[in-house]
Formats: structure tokens, C-alpha cells, sequence
């Protein structure tokens, strides 16, 4: 009895010390930090926060019913060879500091990022230049030759747009160090909270429930959309919103898309803002098992034609292993659903796509 009592005491001291330090490390800048005051009043106002987290606007599964945390965890390390390049991807290294644009010029850095000049406007969505999606930076490590880009490559961000708080999408090394030369965030409510946390300026943060437009130049207008989604850096999920954005532009409509499941929002944004000269869309980084909060690629298709875009530009996809698929399996699922209906941009990273001129649509990625 005493040699079991020892054992007790020695596993639930175990326990305790790593308990500790996990909550230690949980406390780090770079969980960011939850809403509080003013920031959190206006989320418990938002017809889409209910029971204290954010809600879809269907019923909506993070994770499928036949799945488990524990199969995510050996899908996760037991990925097969080819969710990464066998060679470094190719880029091009635009200047983004003197690039030209009188018409809106998208140049994507892979996955999720990529940046809009138009005119003399300056944009940059989901920016994720530190090496890795993960807060730690051995984890969800860029392929080789997909970090081509760094912030010093950038001139002033006149707007950088974030959709939600995940580590692919919203990276603290990279907004510690850009925040200086951007004059305004435009981000879902809540994500705000992370933002001022590490520093950056409250009066440069606007914050945004689905459906809220904001007037930004007498040519220039933002209106965030609703996603399929949901959002969280720690344990708890749902604590701010996640979300997709219409861009007007100088006379063209974008449309910025994070991350979404396949659901009737698309169609209804279609309606109320369509048509759109280009559309940014996720494809890659899906599973069955979480279906319903990322399209597949066929779905991807489906909701550039619910959108009435004229364009469809796929990102979120090689740059991160984040799903056990063959790395450029998504591009090559999309362009077999793909129709003559809506064109196709498959531009490599840092080559520039602009409207109405110029739609990169190389087969790069067959090596």
C-alpha cells in the first residue's frame, strides 16, 4: 500500500508539474489574448454570438461524427510523403515596393497571404512570414522555397485585412514586425484583442460583425461577409468571429475568402454583392473529417458560381502541410471541376495577376 501511495503521489505530482507548465506557456504573446471591456460588450451584442462563442449560421461540426481527436493525431503523424514538394516551389521575386498598378494587381505568397496594390492603395490579407503556421516553429514548417517573401519586402500597408485568429492566418511574429508600416486592420470581432495585445495602436484596429460596412475613401469600401468556419489559438474556441470580406476597389469588386465551409452564405453574398471581377477562395488543406468548415475542391468551383465571380484565384494551398492530401492535389481537383464559365488564375508565388489584363494560368506545379 505505501509503494502504491508513493506511485499516486508521484503521477499526480507528475501531472501537476506539466499542468503548469502548460498553462506557463499558454499565457505567452502568442495565444494573443481574449476580448475585454468595450471590445467584449460589442461582441456579447452581435446577433451572432450566442451562449458565449460565436456561432455559424447553420448548424455546423468542427470535426465529422465518424471522427476523433485521436485519429486527427495519427493523421498528423503519419502523413504520407507527398503532402510536401519533392524540390523547392518556384517563385518570382516581384518589387512590391515599385510595382505599378492602375488596375488592382494581386501578387499571392502562398496559402492564405497575398497582397493588393491598386492605384496607389496598398493591401495585404492574412500575412503569415515567420516560417511556420503553429505558435511554436518547429511545427507546420513552409515548404521550401514558399517563404520567398519577407516584410521587408513591403512598402506601408495602407490595409491589412485578417479574417480569423488561426495560426495560418493570423501570425504573431509577422504582425509584430509589419504592424509599424500598416495604417489600419480590418479583422473580425475580437480579433482585435489579439492585435493590441501585441502592441499595435487601438485607434488603427476596425473591427467587424458580419454584414457591417465601413466607407474607407470615397472610392473604396469594405463590407465583411459571414464564413463557415470558427476560430481559437488556445483551448477555447468561438471567442471572435472568423470571416470573409468584399473589397470595392477604383470601380472592381474582390472578394477576400478565409476560410469557409460549403454552405447557402456564398449564394446570398452572390446576390447582394455579386458580380465579382475576381474571387480569392480556399482550396486545399481539407478532410473529410473536417468537411464542414473547409471546401473541398469540386465545392470550391461551386461557390466561385454562387458568388457570380468572373475570376477565381485558389489559395490556401502550397505553402503548409496541413492536411493529409498530396500537396498540389487540390489544384489539380480544382481544374478538373473547373469550367470555361469562370476564369481560372493559377499564378505561381509572387506572380502578379491584374484585372482585366493579366490571369497567369502556368501548369507549374507537376514536378
Amino acid at each position: 500500500m505505501k509503494i502504491l501511495k508513493k506511485m499516486i503521489i508521484w503521477i499526480v505530482g507528475i501531472v501537476a508539474i506539466l499542468a503548469i507548465v502548460v498553462w506557463g506557456f499558454m499565457q505567452t504573446a502568442v495565444f494573443g489574448k481574449d476580448a475585454t471591456g468595450e471590445r467584449l460588450a460589442r461582441i456579447q451584442k452581435s446577433p451572432n454570438y450566442k451562449d458565449g462563442v460565436f456561432q455559424n449560421l447553420n448548424f455546423t461540426s468542427v470535426m465529422s461524427e465518424d471522427g476523433s481527436y485521436w485519429k486527427l493525431l495519427q493523421d498528423y503523424f503519419n502523413k504520407p510523403d507527398n503532402v510536401e514538394p519533392p524540390k523547392a516551389i518556384p517563385t518570382l521575386k516581384t518589387n512590391l515596393i515599385s510595382l505599378v498598378a492602375e488596375k488592382p494587381t494581386i501578387i499571392w505568397f502562398g496559402h492564405s497571404s497575398y497582397f493588393i496594390k491598386s492605384k496607389e492603395t496598398t493591401i495585404l490579407i492574412d500575412p503569415v512570414f515567420s516560417g511556420s503556421a503553429s505558435p511554436v516553429s518547429f511545427m507546420v514548417k513552409a515548404f521550401k522555397g514558399a517563404d520567398a517573401y519577407q516584410v521587408d519586402d513591403f512598402p506601408v500597408i495602407d490595409m491589412l485585412f485578417l479574417s480569423h485568429d488561426h495560426y495560418d492566418h493570423l501570425d504573431y511574429q509577422t504582425i509584430t514586425k509589419i504592424q509599424s508600416k500598416v495604417k489600419k486592420f480590418y479583422t473580425s470581432l475580437g480579433v482585435g484583442a489579439h492585435l493590441e495585445h501585441w502592441g499595435v495602436n487601438p485607434e488603427k484596429i476596425v473591427e467587424f460583425d458580419w454584414w457591417e460596412n465601413v466607407k474607407v475613401a470615397s472610392d473604396i469600401d469594405v463590407t465583411a461577409t459571414p464564413a463557415r468556419h470558427f476560430s481559437g489559438r488556445g483551448f477555447a474556441r468561438g471567442k471572435s468571429l472568423w470571416s470573409s470580406f468584399v473589397l470595392n476597389i477604383h470601380g472592381y469588386k474582390l472578394f477576400l475568402g478565409g476560410d469557409s465551409g460549403y454552405d447557402t452564405h456564398f449564394k446570398t453574398i452572390g446576390e447582394k454583392y455579386g458580380p465579382f471581377d475576381i474571387a480569392m477562395l480556399e482550396n486545399g488543406q481539407y478532410n473529410v473529417l473536417w468537411h464542414e468548415i473547409h471546401t473541398l475542391p469540386e465545392e470550391t468551383f461551386l461557390v466561385a458560381k454562387d458568388l457570380k465571380a468572373k475570376v477565381l484565384m485558389p489559395v490556401h494551398w502550397a505553402k503548409f502541410p496541413l492536411a493529409n492530401h498530396a500537396w498540389n492535389e487540390p489544384i489539380k481537383r480544382l481544374k478538373a471541376a473547373a469550367s470555361d464559365e469562370i476564369k481560372l488564375t493559377t499564378p505561381m508565388i509572387g506572380e502578379p495577376v491584374v484585372l482585366d489584363s493579366v490571369y497567369p494560368n502556368k501548369v507549374w506545379w507537376e514536378f
